[in-house]
C-alpha cells in the first residue's frame, strides 16, 4: 500500500505525518456505463434491457433490494400492471435515496408469477419509461410465487455510484 508523506513546519519544528494518499474524485465521463449489444446476437433492447453492460473500473456498486409492487402503506393491487408501475416506482425511490439515476443501474433481476407474454408487454414498457435508451442488462425469472402470496412482481438492481 502506498502512503503520503506530508511535512508541516512550523515554527522552526517539523511534523510529519504518513497516510493514505487522497484519491482523485473520478469524473462523471468515467463512471458511464457501457452498453453492449453484440450485432452477432439478437437486438434485445425492443424488448427493455440491453445485452450486457460494461461497469467502469472506478465504480462502487450498490445492491437494490428487490422490490415489489407495494405502496407507501405496504398495500399490494391485485393487477399486475399496478403493481409492475409501483415496484419501478419504489425501485426510483431507492436510486434516489442513493443518490443515483436510472442510468447509472447496469443490471435488473426480475421475478414474474405465472409468466406469460402480456406480462411481458407490462414490463417492457415500464422499463423503457424509467430508462430510456440506457436499458440495462436484465434477466426475467418466471417463478410461482414470491415472499408474500398477493405479490406478482418484484425488480432488484445493481446500481454504479459516483
Amino acid at each position: 500500500m502506498s502512503h503520503a508523506i506530508t511535512h508541516l513546519l512550523i515554527g522552526g519544528l517539523i511534523f510529519m505525518t504518513i497516510g493514505n494518499p487522497a484519491k482523485t474524485a473520478a469524473s462523471e465521463a468515467n463512471l458511464k456505463l457501457t452498453i453492449v449489444n453484440p450485432k452477432n446476437l439478437y437486438d434485445p433492447s425492443p424488448n427493455g434491457y440491453s445485452t450486457a453492460v460494461i461497469v467502469p473500473r472506478e465504480g462502487r456498486l450498490a445492491y437494490i433490494s428487490g422490490q415489489g409492487g407495494q405502496d407507501s402503506t405496504g398495500a399490494l393491487s391485485p393487477d399486475f400492471a399496478v403493481q409492475v408501475k409501483q415496484a419501478y416506482a419504489n425501485l426510483r425511490s431507492a436510486l434516489d435515496a442513493l443518490g443515483a439515476r436510472p442510468d447509472q443501474v447496469a443490471k435488473l433481476t426480475v421475478f414474474v408469477v405465472d409468466h406469460d407474454m402480456s406480462k411481458l408487454q407490462v414490463l417492457t414498457e415500464n422499463v423503457k419509461e424509467m430508462f430510456g435508451a440506457a436499458l440495462p442488462a436484465q434477466t426475467l425469472i418466471p417463478v410461482p410465487k414470491l415472499a408474500i402470496d398477493p405479490m406478482l412482481f418484484e425488480v432488484e438492481a445493481v446500481v454504479v455510484l459516483e
